[in-house]
């Protein structure tokens, strides 16, 4: 794990390791075209794609589905401090433009939830680690505020932490 803080700027490190299990990665290529039973997107050329399936497509469900469905989130973001609370709007709106602007081009990069806890801080769970890296930083460029990002050790999780 690695966190790199400095000032305003962010610096995220993290050491390639070939060895760490993701449950949710595929083992092996899918037969083309792969058809997702339950968000309609398509595994063809190597990636999970937005577009039209034929219709004798394998079917399975992909990897985001499936972390969806099983609550095992692969990114958890946690935002607090008295500045969300006066700019709560403003910055779901940025989490929203840019899970859509990200989930357009990579469909397994979704949001699953976004919940206030109990002290008021807001929890986003995501199906990816660079989108809830992506969040932080988007947040942190626009609001500055502090940063800290930490990858779970031997696990495809991150935890990002964002306050001001």
């Amino acid at each position: 794990m690695s966190i790199h803080q400095s000032g305003h700027q962010n610096h995220f490190e993290r050491p390639l390791l070939e060895h760490e299990a993701d449950a949710y990665k595929l083992k092996g290529k899918l037969p083309e075209p792969t058809l997702c039973k339950q968000c309609g997107a398509v595994y063809h050329q190597g990636r999970w794609q937005w577009m039209t399936a034929p219709i004798n497509a394998h079917q399975e469900v992909c990897p985001a589905c499936s972390r969806i469905h099983d609550k095992y989130p692969a990114g958890f973001v946690v935002l607090e401090g008295p500045f969300l609370d006066t700019h709560h709007d403003e910055i779901m709106s940025l989490i929203h433009h840019l899970e859509q602007h990200e989930r357009a081009e990579h469909p397994l990069k979704r949001i699953m939830a976004i919940e206030k806890q109990e002290d008021g801080a807001i929890l986003v769970t995501t199906t990816d680690t660079h989108l809830a890296c992506g969040i932080g930083e988007a947040i942190s460029h626009a609001y500055k505020g502090n940063l800290k990002v930490e990858h779970v050790s031997g696990e495809n999780m991150v935890r990002v932490y964002w306050s001001r």
